[in-house]
C-alpha cells in the first residue's frame, strides 16, 4: 500500500504549516467508497461489490518521539483531537469524529504494542454522514500511518480485518466492508468481497458504465439513536439465523445444524430456503432474513453482469435491492425513494441506496449515452426544486472506481 508519486495538495500543506508548523514527512490516504449493491450483508458474512471513490481523507504528518498524536482538520466543524496512545483510551461523546481517530490507536496498542504517535492535519473530499464511509476512511488513514510509523504489518486483507475490529470502539457493529474495500481496492475495478476468510475478486467496471452518487441531502448520523437502530437489524438478522437454522435441522434430518448464513445459503437454493424461513419467521425477522438472502443472490448475479457488461440486468437488481431495503430492511426514506425515482426518470438503469440507509446517498447505474440526463434530470427535479444547488459538485458527481488506501514518504 505504497505509491510512486507522493503528492499532498498545496492547501494541505499549507494547513500542516499554518497548525503544526513546519514541513509533513508522510501522507496517509484512504478513500472512500460507494457498495454498489450488497446492502446490510457483510456483517452476516455475506458477498458485498463495492468500489472505491476517487474521494478519499489524506492526512498529512509528522512522526512523535513520544506517545502522543495530535490531529487537526482542516474543516472548521470537526476540533483538533489531542491523547496519549494505549490499550483502552478513554473515548470522547458517542458521535464525535475524534473516536474514529482513537479506535485505529487503541486497537493497534492492544495488539501489537504501539506507542509512536504523529502530529498531522487531515483534509478530506470524502462527503460526511451520507453512506460514503468517510468515517472508515479516517480510521484506515490513521491505522495506515500509525502502522507505519511503528512498522506494523499492514498487508491489505489482514489488515483490513483489524480495521473492522477497531471501528467497533465506535459502538457500531458492522461488517468489514468499508475497511477491505478503501485499503485493498484496484484502480478500475468494483470488488466482490466474501468474509471468513476474507477475500476480494476484483472485477474491471465496463467503460461505458457511469456510476453517479447522488447525496439526498439528509444526512446518516452516527447518532446514539442511528446506532441503536443498525445495531438492532444486526441483531434481528442473528436471530432470524438461529430459528430457520434450527428449523431446517429438525425437518431434515440429514441436514446439518447450519450456524451461518453462508452455510445457509450454500446447502440451499434461495426459494427454498425462503420457504422455510416462511415456516418459523413472522414479522421484521422474516423481512430482516428475506432481504439478507436475497441480496445475497443479487450480488452473485450483479458479478455475472458487469462480467458480461450487461448494464439493464445489473440495473434491475439494483432496482430490486433498493426494493427489498424499503419494505424488507425498513431503512430506505422518502428523499431516498425520491432520489430513486428521479435518476430512473432520468434514464438510469437502475438506482438504489447505498450505505446503511436512514440517509445519505444513492447510486444509480447509466451508460455514457444516458449519463447526461439522469444528472441534469436529478439536478432540476430534486436540487433546484430543494434550493440544494450550492456546493452541487459535491452533492452530485459520477464515481470513478480507484485504487485503495496509500502511505507515502514526502521528499
Amino acid at each position: 500500500m505504497t505509491a510512486s508519486a507522493p503528492f499532498a495538495p498545496d492547501a494541505l500543506l499549507a494547513a500542516f504549516d499554518d497548525r503544526v508548523g513546519g514541513v509533513p514527512t508522510h501522507l496517509s490516504r484512504a478513500p472512500g467508497r460507494v457498495n454498489l449493491i450488497g446492502e446490510h450483508t457483510d456483517y452476516n458474512d455475506l458477498p458485498v461489490f463495492p468500489m472505491a471513490l476517487q474521494r478519499d481523507v489524506r492526512i498529512a504528518l509528522r512522526p512523535r518521539d513520544d506517545s502522543l498524536v495530535v490531529l487537526h482538520n482542516t474543516a472548521e466543524d470537526f476540533p483538533s483531537v489531542e491523547f496519549e496512545i494505549e490499550p483502552d483510551i478513554p473515548p470522547y461523546v458517542q458521535g464525535a469524529w475524534g473516536n474514529y481517530v482513537k479506535a485505529p490507536a487503541s486497537e493497534l496498542a492492544r495488539r501489537f504494542a504501539i506507542w509512536r504517535g504523529f502530529e498531522g492535519v487531515l483534509q478530506s473530499d470524502v462527503p460526511v454522514a451520507s453512506g460514503l464511509s468517510s468515517s472508515s476512511a479516517v480510521v484506515n488513514a490513521v491505522g495506515l500511518a500509525l502502522a507505519h510509523i511503528n512498522e506494523v504489518g499492514s498487508e491489505p486483507r489482514s489488515f483490513a480485518e483489524v480495521m473492522a475490529d477497531a471501528e467497533q470502539y465506535v459502538g457500531t457493529r458492522g461488517g468489514g466492508m468499508d475497511q477491505a474495500i478503501s485499503l485493498g481496492a484496484r484502480n478500475r475495478h468494483a470488488a466482490k468481497i466474501t468474509f471468513s476468510p476474507l477475500r476480494l475478486r476484483h472485477v474491471n467496471v465496463p467503460d461505458d458504465w457511469c456510476f453517479v452518487v447522488a447525496d439526498t441531502g439528509k444526512r446518516a448520523e452516527k447518532s446514539k439513536a442511528a446506532m441503536a437502530a443498525y445495531n438492532l437489524r444486526r441483531k434481528e438478522c442473528e436471530e432470524a439465523l438461529r430459528e430457520v437454522a434450527g428449523h431446517v435441522a429438525t425437518v431434515n434430518i440429514s441436514e446439518k445444524l447450519h450456524t451461518s448464513y453462508p452455510e445457509l445459503v450454500a446447502a440451499m437454493d434461495t426459494g427454498t430456503l425462503l420457504e422455510a424461513a416462511e415456516d418459523v419467521l413472522t414479522g421484521n425477522l422474516l423481512r430482516r432474513f428475506r432481504h439478507v438472502v436475497s441480496e445475497a443472490a443479487r450480488v452473485e448475479e450483479a458479478v455475472d453482469r458487469m462480467y458480461a457488461a450487461d448494464v439493464t440486468g445489473f440495473g434491475a437488481l439494483m432496482d430490486a435491492s433498493h426494493a427489498s431495503l424499503r419494505t424488507d430492511f425498513h431503512v430506505s426514506s422518502s428523499e431516498l425513494d425520491e432520489v430513486v425515482a428521479v435518476a430512473r426518470e432520468g434514464g438510469a438503469a437502475g438506482a438504489r441506496l447505498t450505505g446503511a440507509g436512514f440517509g445519505g446517498c444513492v447510486v444509480a447505474l447509466a451508460d455514457r449515452w444516458t449519463v447526461g440526463s439522469v444528472l441534469e434530470t436529478l439536478v432540476a427535479e430534486y436540487y433546484e426544486r430543494r434550493q440544494m444547488v450550492d456546493r452541487i459538485d459535491d452533492r452530485l458527481f459520477v464515481a470513478v472506481p480507484s485504487s485503495g488506501a496509500s502511505f507515502q514518504e514526502l521528499g
